[in-house]
């Protein structure tokens, strides 16, 4: 391959449960076209085996969580950019990253690109994987104000720049955090609807660790980015919605207790969002009190 073609550092992350799809986003990876791949496959919990030999394995011995086995990879990979991928997602067009890399050559304050997600048997998306307020036609690009993690291409020296994902995390909300923090930093973050990515619609289990770790991530996000006097403001604020979307005793009681936890346990790295990060953000569609 040319030196001039970009290069991108891939990061895919397995607990080994899904080797077929593992395999198949592996591949769809590999089969890019006119770029540079280093792909590394983080076993979490697992010691990945039976990668294709240009590919390298990374294995965790305990499961580290979502936001930390991503960042675990990124030391094994080259590129300028990177690229995140699940395990159960894919790329269908071989000229993704291309695509992908010529937006970052031709907008410089282009931080972060989401693309749009499909389910590949054609079932409907469900709202969550369009990372704005007004979910609106998925067809339609726009600057993100959220994040569906399953498939982010960023620039490595941002990356490095906002701190990588939030390893305190372990799951939920992770996303959000670092989109918060390449608005701060003076980046965009972009939702591309012509760019595609494979993945299946999975109902996502709501079990009292999910409620738990959603309730906590939402205070450690205030507690970790937004000026104090906005920190009330945006934990009130879906603590309101919690009350008027859960209905189950065990699952609000789960909730206040992740909620407990986040007021009483302090995350580390805190780097107070820029009043001028909120003004840009809110005339993006949502103000980070919401």
């Amino acid at each position: 391959m040319s030196a001039r073609e970009p290069q991108f550092g891939v990061v895919i992350l397995t607990m080994g449960k899904r080797p077929d799809d593992l395999q198949r986003g592996i591949a769809s990876v590999l089969g890019q076209e006119d770029v540079t791949v280093d792909v590394a496959v983080v076993g979490n919990g697992w010691e990945p085996a039976g990668l294709p030999i240009e590919v390298t394995g990374v294995a965790l011995p305990d499961n580290v969580g979502i936001p930390a086995g991503r960042n675990a990879g990124v030391p094994h990979v080259r590129g300028d950019l990177l690229f995140f991928l699940d395990d159960d997602a894919s790329l269908p067009d071989p000229h993704f990253l291309r695509s992908v890399a010529e937006r970052f050559a031709a907008d410089p304050t282009l931080g972060l690109i989401q693309p749009r997600v499909v389910d590949p048997t054609g079932l409907p998306a469900p709202r969550r994987w369009v990372p704005r307020l007004r979910v609106g036609d998925p067809y339609d690009s726009s600057p993100a104000t959220a994040l569906w993690e399953g498939a982010v291409a960023m620039r490595r020296s941002l990356f490095d720049a906002v701190g990588g994902w939030p390893e305190e995390f372990f799951y939920a909300h992770e996303g959000i955090d670092l989109v918060w923090r390449v608005w701060d930093e003076g980046y965009t973050p972009w939702y591309a609807a012509d760019l595609v990515v494979n993945h299946p619609v999975i109902d996502p289990a709501r079990h009292e660790v999910y409620y738990r770790l959603n309730a906590r991530n939402r205070v450690w996000l205030a507690r970790r980015n937004l000026p104090v006097v906005l920190e009330p403001l945006y934990v009130g604020t879906w603590v309101g919605m919690t009350l008027l979307r859960v209905h189950d005793r065990a699952a609000l009681g789960a909730w206040f207790g992740g909620l407990r936890e986040g007021m009483t346990e302090r995350p580390s790295g805190r780097r107070r969002m820029k009043w001028r990060t909120v003004w840009a953000m809110t005339k993006a569609g949502r103000p980070p009190v919401i």
